[in-house]
Protein backbone atom coordinates (compact mmCIF):
# COMPACT_ATOMS: atom_id res chain seq x y z
CA UNK A 1 0.00 0.00 0.00
CA UNK A 2 1.85 3.35 -1.18
CA UNK A 3 -0.19 5.82 0.83
CA UNK A 4 -0.06 6.29 4.80
CA UNK A 5 -3.91 7.17 6.49
CA UNK A 6 -2.96 8.88 10.20
CA UNK A 7 -5.38 10.22 12.94
CA UNK A 8 -3.88 12.97 14.85
CA UNK A 9 -3.14 13.59 17.57
CA UNK A 10 -3.95 10.54 18.17
CA UNK A 11 -5.57 6.71 16.56
CA UNK A 12 -7.19 6.35 19.87
CA UNK A 13 -9.51 9.25 21.98
CA UNK A 14 -12.89 9.71 23.12
CA UNK A 15 -15.70 9.31 20.83
CA UNK A 16 -16.80 13.02 21.38
CA UNK A 17 -12.91 14.03 20.37
CA UNK A 18 -11.96 15.79 17.31
CA UNK A 19 -9.58 14.29 15.06
CA UNK A 20 -7.47 15.46 11.73
CA UNK A 21 -7.39 12.92 9.66
CA UNK A 22 -4.52 13.17 6.30
CA UNK A 23 -3.57 10.58 3.92
CA UNK A 24 0.48 11.60 3.17
CA UNK A 25 2.26 9.62 -0.21
CA UNK A 26 -0.16 10.09 -2.75
CA UNK A 27 0.93 11.51 -5.98
CA UNK A 28 -0.19 15.29 -6.52
CA UNK A 29 -3.68 15.81 -7.88
CA UNK A 30 -4.48 12.28 -7.72
CA UNK A 31 -8.31 11.50 -7.03
CA UNK A 32 -8.52 9.05 -4.04
CA UNK A 33 -12.18 8.12 -2.33
CA UNK A 34 -11.92 7.78 1.52
CA UNK A 35 -14.23 4.92 3.53
CA UNK A 36 -14.95 5.06 7.00
CA UNK A 37 -16.66 1.52 8.25
CA UNK A 38 -17.62 0.84 11.44
CA UNK A 39 -19.42 -2.26 12.49
CA UNK A 40 -21.88 -1.81 15.63
CA UNK A 41 -22.39 -4.49 19.32
CA UNK A 42 -25.33 -6.11 16.96
CA UNK A 43 -22.82 -6.60 13.78
CA UNK A 44 -24.74 -3.56 12.08
CA UNK A 45 -22.25 -2.09 9.22
CA UNK A 46 -22.30 1.40 8.95
CA UNK A 47 -20.35 3.13 6.26
CA UNK A 48 -19.43 6.65 4.66
CA UNK A 49 -17.44 7.64 1.89
CA UNK A 50 -16.16 11.00 0.02
CA UNK A 51 -14.20 11.83 -2.72
CA UNK A 52 -11.10 14.09 -2.97
CA UNK A 53 -8.28 15.33 -4.52
CA UNK A 54 -4.23 15.34 -3.10
CA UNK A 55 -2.70 18.39 -3.25
CA UNK A 56 0.58 19.27 -4.80
CA UNK A 57 2.73 17.47 -2.11
CA UNK A 58 0.66 14.48 -2.74
CA UNK A 59 -1.02 15.17 1.08
CA UNK A 60 -4.57 15.12 2.02
CA UNK A 61 -6.10 17.28 5.03
CA UNK A 62 -9.24 17.07 5.84
CA UNK A 63 -9.59 20.04 7.85
CA UNK A 64 -8.67 21.58 4.86
CA UNK A 65 -9.45 19.71 1.74
CA UNK A 66 -12.95 19.66 0.61
CA UNK A 67 -14.99 16.89 -0.46
CA UNK A 68 -16.00 16.69 -3.99
CA UNK A 69 -19.05 14.39 -3.72
CA UNK A 70 -20.31 10.98 -1.82
CA UNK A 71 -21.67 11.57 1.70
CA UNK A 72 -21.14 14.86 1.96
CA UNK A 73 -19.24 18.36 0.16
CA UNK A 74 -16.77 20.92 1.23
CA UNK A 75 -14.72 21.06 4.00
CA UNK A 76 -15.83 18.64 6.97
CA UNK A 77 -13.14 17.37 8.76
CA UNK A 78 -15.65 15.03 10.94
CA UNK A 79 -17.49 14.31 8.03
CA UNK A 80 -16.51 11.05 7.35
CA UNK A 81 -18.03 10.15 10.92
CA UNK A 82 -21.15 11.96 11.38
CA UNK A 83 -22.49 10.96 7.74
CA UNK A 84 -22.00 7.16 8.43
CA UNK A 85 -24.96 5.48 7.82
CA UNK A 86 -26.21 2.02 7.71
CA UNK A 87 -26.34 -0.60 4.85
CA UNK A 88 -30.02 -1.94 6.70
CA UNK A 89 -32.52 1.26 6.42
CA UNK A 90 -33.74 2.56 9.36
CA UNK A 91 -30.47 1.86 12.09
CA UNK A 92 -29.50 3.44 15.11
CA UNK A 93 -26.00 3.73 16.09
CA UNK A 94 -25.89 4.06 19.47
CA UNK A 95 -23.32 2.25 22.38
CA UNK A 96 -24.46 -0.58 24.36
CA UNK A 97 -21.48 -1.34 26.05
CA UNK A 98 -19.23 1.87 26.99
CA UNK A 99 -16.52 -0.43 28.43
CA UNK A 100 -15.41 -1.18 24.58
CA UNK A 101 -14.60 1.63 21.94
CA UNK A 102 -16.18 1.78 18.53
CA UNK A 103 -13.44 0.76 15.76
CA UNK A 104 -13.85 3.14 12.75
CA UNK A 105 -11.52 2.23 9.69
CA UNK A 106 -10.76 4.60 7.72
CA UNK A 107 -9.64 3.80 4.03
CA UNK A 108 -8.12 5.27 0.90
CA UNK A 109 -8.57 3.93 -2.45
CA UNK A 110 -7.65 4.91 -5.80
CA UNK A 111 -9.83 6.65 -7.92
CA UNK A 112 -13.78 8.41 -7.69
CA UNK A 113 -15.94 5.85 -6.48
CA UNK A 114 -13.73 2.78 -7.58
CA UNK A 115 -12.93 0.55 -4.42
CA UNK A 116 -10.90 -1.81 -6.16
CA UNK A 117 -7.22 -0.66 -5.40
CA UNK A 118 -6.84 -0.03 -1.75
CA UNK A 119 -3.70 2.20 -1.31
CA UNK A 120 -4.00 2.84 2.38
CA UNK A 121 -5.60 2.05 5.70
CA UNK A 122 -5.93 2.52 9.73
CA UNK A 123 -8.25 2.75 12.90
CA UNK A 124 -9.67 4.78 14.75
CA UNK A 125 -9.94 3.91 18.51
CA UNK A 126 -12.81 6.07 19.57
CA UNK A 127 -13.85 5.36 23.54
CA UNK A 128 -16.85 6.13 25.66
CA UNK A 129 -14.88 5.27 28.79
CA UNK A 130 -12.26 8.09 29.75
CA UNK A 131 -8.76 6.93 31.35
CA UNK A 132 -9.18 6.36 35.25
CA UNK A 133 -13.19 6.78 35.15
CA UNK A 134 -14.92 4.15 37.10
CA UNK A 135 -18.41 2.21 35.85
CA UNK A 136 -20.64 1.32 38.65
CA UNK A 137 -23.74 -0.48 38.53
CA UNK A 138 -26.17 0.82 40.90
CA UNK A 139 -29.00 -1.17 42.55
CA UNK A 140 -29.73 0.38 45.81
CA UNK A 141 -33.88 0.88 46.72
CA UNK A 142 -35.83 1.07 43.97
CA UNK A 143 -32.43 3.06 41.67
CA UNK A 144 -31.56 1.02 38.84
CA UNK A 145 -28.66 3.22 37.60
CA UNK A 146 -25.15 3.12 36.87
CA UNK A 147 -22.67 5.45 38.39
CA UNK A 148 -19.31 6.94 36.33
CA UNK A 149 -16.90 8.65 38.62
CA UNK A 150 -14.64 10.40 36.92
CA UNK A 151 -10.86 9.87 38.31
CA UNK A 152 -9.18 12.23 41.41
CA UNK A 153 -10.73 13.26 44.80
CA UNK A 154 -12.84 16.02 43.13
CA UNK A 155 -15.42 17.80 44.08
CA UNK A 156 -16.83 17.94 40.73
CA UNK A 157 -20.13 18.80 39.48
CA UNK A 158 -22.69 15.78 39.58
CA UNK A 159 -25.46 15.03 37.16
CA UNK A 160 -28.19 13.11 36.57
CA UNK A 161 -29.02 12.22 32.87
CA UNK A 162 -32.34 10.62 31.54
CA UNK A 163 -32.73 9.42 27.94
CA UNK A 164 -36.61 9.23 26.18
CA UNK A 165 -39.21 7.04 26.75
CA UNK A 166 -37.60 4.11 24.59
CA UNK A 167 -36.37 3.25 27.62
CA UNK A 168 -33.64 1.35 29.02
CA UNK A 169 -30.58 2.01 30.89
CA UNK A 170 -29.05 4.28 28.35
CA UNK A 171 -24.93 5.28 29.48
CA UNK A 172 -22.92 6.37 26.68
CA UNK A 173 -23.73 10.30 27.03
CA UNK A 174 -23.25 9.58 30.90
CA UNK A 175 -19.79 7.58 30.61
CA UNK A 176 -18.77 11.15 28.17
CA UNK A 177 -19.61 13.82 30.55
CA UNK A 178 -17.49 11.54 33.34
CA UNK A 179 -14.80 11.54 31.48
CA UNK A 180 -14.82 15.37 30.56
CA UNK A 181 -15.27 15.81 34.83
CA UNK A 182 -18.61 15.19 36.10
CA UNK A 183 -19.76 12.54 38.52
CA UNK A 184 -22.84 11.36 36.02
CA UNK A 185 -25.65 8.94 37.00
CA UNK A 186 -27.41 7.39 34.58
CA UNK A 187 -31.12 6.36 35.58
CA UNK A 188 -33.33 4.41 34.00
CA UNK A 189 -37.18 5.08 34.63
CA UNK A 190 -38.52 2.91 31.93
CA UNK A 191 -38.77 -0.80 30.18
CA UNK A 192 -35.60 -1.96 32.45
CA UNK A 193 -35.35 -4.84 34.56
CA UNK A 194 -38.34 -4.59 36.59
CA UNK A 195 -39.43 -1.01 35.86
CA UNK A 196 -42.47 -2.04 33.54
CA UNK A 197 -42.04 -0.63 29.33
CA UNK A 198 -45.23 2.12 30.07
CA UNK A 199 -45.43 2.88 33.77
CA UNK A 200 -49.07 3.85 35.32
CA UNK A 201 -47.55 6.44 36.97
CA UNK A 202 -44.08 8.10 37.41
CA UNK A 203 -43.29 8.71 41.34
CA UNK A 204 -40.89 12.03 42.17
CA UNK A 205 -40.03 10.36 45.02
CA UNK A 206 -37.83 7.38 42.79
CA UNK A 207 -36.20 10.33 41.27
CA UNK A 208 -35.81 11.99 44.80
CA UNK A 209 -34.17 8.74 45.65
CA UNK A 210 -31.34 8.95 42.45
CA UNK A 211 -30.78 13.20 43.68
CA UNK A 212 -29.95 11.90 47.60
CA UNK A 213 -27.78 8.66 46.20
CA UNK A 214 -25.95 11.39 44.01
CA UNK A 215 -25.77 14.05 46.83
CA UNK A 216 -24.31 11.32 48.68
CA UNK A 217 -21.15 10.71 46.66
CA UNK A 218 -17.61 11.66 48.62
CA UNK A 219 -16.21 13.40 44.75
CA UNK A 220 -19.75 15.53 44.63
CA UNK A 221 -19.57 19.27 45.06
CA UNK A 222 -22.02 19.65 47.79
CA UNK A 223 -23.62 22.98 46.66
CA UNK A 224 -26.40 21.18 44.19
CA UNK A 225 -26.38 19.23 41.15
CA UNK A 226 -27.82 19.27 37.91
CA UNK A 227 -30.47 17.02 35.87
CA UNK A 228 -30.66 16.69 31.74
CA UNK A 229 -32.92 14.95 29.30
CA UNK A 230 -33.64 14.27 26.06
CA UNK A 231 -37.28 14.37 24.89
CA UNK A 232 -39.51 12.61 27.67
CA UNK A 233 -36.33 12.88 30.15
CA UNK A 234 -36.63 16.75 29.29
CA UNK A 235 -40.14 17.23 30.57
CA UNK A 236 -38.84 15.33 33.60
CA UNK A 237 -35.31 17.16 33.83
CA UNK A 238 -37.65 20.27 34.52
CA UNK A 239 -40.29 18.36 36.86
CA UNK A 240 -37.44 17.09 39.18
CA UNK A 241 -35.80 20.58 38.88
CA UNK A 242 -39.27 21.98 39.89
CA UNK A 243 -40.26 19.99 42.71
CA UNK A 244 -37.15 18.25 44.57
CA UNK A 245 -34.66 20.59 46.80
CA UNK A 246 -31.00 20.53 45.63
CA UNK A 247 -31.06 21.21 42.06
CA UNK A 248 -28.91 23.90 40.59
CA UNK A 249 -29.13 23.85 36.89
CA UNK A 250 -31.40 21.56 34.59
CA UNK A 251 -31.17 20.61 30.62
CA UNK A 252 -34.21 19.64 28.41
CA UNK A 253 -33.14 18.53 25.15
CA UNK A 254 -35.94 18.13 22.68
CA UNK A 255 -38.72 18.42 25.71
CA UNK A 256 -41.87 19.39 26.77
CA UNK A 257 -43.32 22.01 29.62
CA UNK A 258 -46.14 20.18 29.56
CA UNK A 259 -46.24 16.51 31.69
CA UNK A 260 -46.32 13.77 28.51
CA UNK A 261 -47.46 10.38 28.36
CA UNK A 262 -47.83 9.34 31.94
CA UNK A 263 -49.08 10.62 35.13
CA UNK A 264 -46.16 12.26 37.41
CA UNK A 265 -47.27 11.81 41.09
CA UNK A 266 -45.39 14.06 43.91
CA UNK A 267 -46.38 14.23 47.46
CA UNK A 268 -49.96 14.88 47.66
CA UNK A 269 -50.17 16.10 43.86
CA UNK A 270 -50.09 14.76 40.73
CA UNK A 271 -49.61 16.39 36.81
CA UNK A 272 -51.79 14.59 34.41
CA UNK A 273 -50.63 13.81 31.11
CA UNK A 274 -50.91 16.61 28.16
CA UNK A 275 -53.90 15.68 26.46
CA UNK A 276 -53.02 13.81 22.91
CA UNK A 277 -54.94 11.92 19.91
CA UNK A 278 -53.44 9.18 18.37
CA UNK A 279 -56.07 9.70 15.49
CA UNK A 280 -53.48 12.77 14.87
CA UNK A 281 -50.66 10.81 14.05
CA UNK A 282 -49.31 10.92 10.25
CA UNK A 283 -48.16 7.70 8.86
CA UNK A 284 -46.33 7.43 5.62
CA UNK A 285 -48.04 5.02 2.98
CA UNK A 286 -45.42 3.74 1.94
CA UNK A 287 -42.66 3.37 4.71
CA UNK A 288 -45.16 3.40 7.87
CA UNK A 289 -43.20 5.69 9.59
CA UNK A 290 -45.15 7.67 12.08
CA UNK A 291 -45.08 11.38 13.22
CA UNK A 292 -46.13 12.44 16.31
CA UNK A 293 -46.10 16.08 15.85
CA UNK A 294 -49.59 16.92 15.95
CA UNK A 295 -50.99 14.37 18.14
CA UNK A 296 -50.95 16.50 21.59
CA UNK A 297 -53.85 18.88 21.86
CA UNK A 298 -52.65 22.92 21.86
CA UNK A 299 -51.00 24.19 24.73
CA UNK A 300 -52.65 27.86 24.61
CA UNK A 301 -55.81 25.88 25.41
CA UNK A 302 -56.62 26.76 29.25
CA UNK A 303 -57.92 22.69 29.96
CA UNK A 304 -54.22 21.73 29.06
CA UNK A 305 -52.91 23.99 31.65
CA UNK A 306 -53.09 21.47 34.84
CA UNK A 307 -50.06 19.58 32.85
CA UNK A 308 -47.47 22.47 32.80
CA UNK A 309 -44.57 21.71 34.77
CA UNK A 310 -44.52 25.39 36.66
CA UNK A 311 -40.64 25.77 36.10
CA UNK A 312 -41.29 29.15 37.06
CA UNK A 313 -41.25 27.86 40.89
CA UNK A 314 -38.12 26.28 40.70
CA UNK A 315 -34.67 27.96 41.82
CA UNK A 316 -32.90 26.11 39.34
CA UNK A 317 -31.25 27.74 35.93
CA UNK A 318 -32.74 26.23 33.07
CA UNK A 319 -31.05 25.50 29.40
CA UNK A 320 -33.21 24.80 26.39
CA UNK A 321 -32.22 23.08 23.25
CA UNK A 322 -34.21 22.08 20.12
CA UNK A 323 -34.19 21.76 16.75
CA UNK A 324 -36.41 23.19 14.16
CA UNK A 325 -36.27 20.06 11.96
CA UNK A 326 -38.15 18.17 14.66
CA UNK A 327 -40.36 15.93 13.46
CA UNK A 328 -41.19 13.62 16.28
CA UNK A 329 -43.16 16.78 18.52
CA UNK A 330 -43.34 20.45 18.49
CA UNK A 331 -40.19 20.71 21.12
CA UNK A 332 -38.96 24.33 20.17
CA UNK A 333 -42.95 25.28 20.66
CA UNK A 334 -42.64 23.90 24.31
CA UNK A 335 -39.51 25.15 25.03
CA UNK A 336 -40.70 28.75 23.95
CA UNK A 337 -43.81 28.19 26.20
CA UNK A 338 -41.04 27.43 29.22
CA UNK A 339 -38.21 30.20 28.61
CA UNK A 340 -41.47 32.50 28.19
CA UNK A 341 -42.99 31.76 31.62
CA UNK A 342 -39.37 31.80 33.06
CA UNK A 343 -39.05 35.37 31.69
CA UNK A 344 -42.28 36.63 32.80
CA UNK A 345 -41.19 35.87 36.16
CA UNK A 346 -37.73 37.48 35.94
CA UNK A 347 -35.73 34.01 35.74
CA UNK A 348 -32.61 33.75 33.84
CA UNK A 349 -32.79 31.30 30.71
CA UNK A 350 -30.63 30.32 28.16
CA UNK A 351 -32.36 28.94 24.69
CA UNK A 352 -30.96 27.39 21.72
CA UNK A 353 -32.73 25.92 18.69
CA UNK A 354 -31.07 24.69 15.37
CA UNK A 355 -32.06 24.92 11.98
CA UNK A 356 -32.01 21.92 10.31
CA UNK A 357 -31.42 19.78 13.25
CA UNK A 358 -34.35 16.95 14.54
CA UNK A 359 -35.29 15.54 17.78
CA UNK A 360 -32.42 13.18 18.52
CA UNK A 361 -29.21 15.90 19.62
CA UNK A 362 -26.92 13.57 20.67
CA UNK A 363 -23.05 13.48 21.56
CA UNK A 364 -21.24 15.47 18.30
CA UNK A 365 -20.49 12.48 15.82
CA UNK A 366 -22.92 10.18 16.61
CA UNK A 367 -24.36 10.24 12.64
CA UNK A 368 -28.16 11.40 12.50
CA UNK A 369 -30.76 9.07 12.32
CA UNK A 370 -34.08 10.31 11.10
CA UNK A 371 -35.99 7.13 11.10
CA UNK A 372 -35.82 4.34 13.38
CA UNK A 373 -37.81 2.01 15.65
CA UNK A 374 -39.08 2.85 18.77
CA UNK A 375 -38.23 0.54 21.35
CA UNK A 376 -41.73 0.67 23.25
CA UNK A 377 -43.86 1.71 20.54
CA UNK A 378 -42.53 -1.12 18.28
CA UNK A 379 -43.20 1.68 15.40
CA UNK A 380 -41.28 3.22 12.86
CA UNK A 381 -40.87 6.99 13.82
CA UNK A 382 -39.91 9.75 12.11
CA UNK A 383 -37.27 11.67 14.14
CA UNK A 384 -35.98 14.54 11.42
CA UNK A 385 -32.86 16.35 10.69
CA UNK A 386 -30.58 16.96 7.86
CA UNK A 387 -27.19 15.81 7.94
CA UNK A 388 -24.53 18.80 7.81
CA UNK A 389 -26.94 20.88 10.06
CA UNK A 390 -27.62 18.19 12.95
CA UNK A 391 -23.90 17.69 13.13
CA UNK A 392 -22.98 20.77 13.59
CA UNK A 393 -25.87 21.10 16.24
CA UNK A 394 -24.94 18.20 17.93
CA UNK A 395 -21.19 19.66 18.50
CA UNK A 396 -22.48 23.32 19.68
CA UNK A 397 -24.81 21.56 22.07
CA UNK A 398 -22.57 19.20 23.20
CA UNK A 399 -20.07 22.57 24.22
CA UNK A 400 -23.02 24.35 25.87
CA UNK A 401 -24.41 21.86 27.89
CA UNK A 402 -20.74 21.32 29.84
CA UNK A 403 -20.34 25.12 29.76
CA UNK A 404 -23.19 25.37 31.05
CA UNK A 405 -23.56 23.06 33.74
CA UNK A 406 -19.78 23.65 34.60
CA UNK A 407 -20.96 27.40 35.49
CA UNK A 408 -23.59 26.40 37.18
CA UNK A 409 -23.02 23.63 39.57
CA UNK A 410 -19.06 24.58 40.08
CA UNK A 411 -18.93 28.57 40.22
CA UNK A 412 -16.48 28.81 37.33
CA UNK A 413 -15.68 28.36 33.50
CA UNK A 414 -15.54 24.81 32.23
CA UNK A 415 -11.57 23.98 32.60
CA UNK A 416 -9.00 25.18 29.60
CA UNK A 417 -11.41 28.11 28.72
CA UNK A 418 -12.82 26.29 26.17
CA UNK A 419 -14.07 28.89 23.74
CA UNK A 420 -17.51 29.23 22.19
CA UNK A 421 -18.71 29.86 18.89
CA UNK A 422 -20.78 32.86 18.81
CA UNK A 423 -24.79 31.35 19.29
CA UNK A 424 -25.35 33.06 15.53
CA UNK A 425 -23.09 30.26 13.86
CA UNK A 426 -24.76 27.46 14.19
CA UNK A 427 -28.55 28.64 16.00
CA UNK A 428 -30.85 30.10 14.26
CA UNK A 429 -32.67 31.63 17.60
CA UNK A 430 -30.96 32.09 20.98
CA UNK A 431 -32.70 33.69 23.71
CA UNK A 432 -30.54 34.50 27.02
Amino acid sequence: MAARVSVLPSPRCLFDDPVQIRVAGLQPQQAVTLRASLVDESGELFQSHALYRAGSSGELDLSRSPALGGSYLGVEPMGLLWALRSKTPHKRLAKRNVLTPFCVDLEVYEGHGDTSRLLGKCTNERWFLGEGVKRISVREGRLRATLFLPPGPGPFPGLIDLYGSGGGLIEYRASLLASRGFVTLALAYMSFEDIPAMPDILELSYFEEAVNFLRKQQQVKDTGIGVLGLSKGGDLALSIATFLPGIKAAVSISGSSFNSFIPLKGDGFTIPVHPYDLGRMKISDESGTVDFSDVLDDHMDPATWDCRIPVERSLAKFLFLSGLDDMNWKSDLYCRDAVQRLQQHGREVEFYSYSGAGHLLEPPYLPLCKISIHRVLGMLVHWGGQWREHAKAQEDAWRRIQAFFWRHLMDSDIPKNEVLPHPHAFCKNHTS
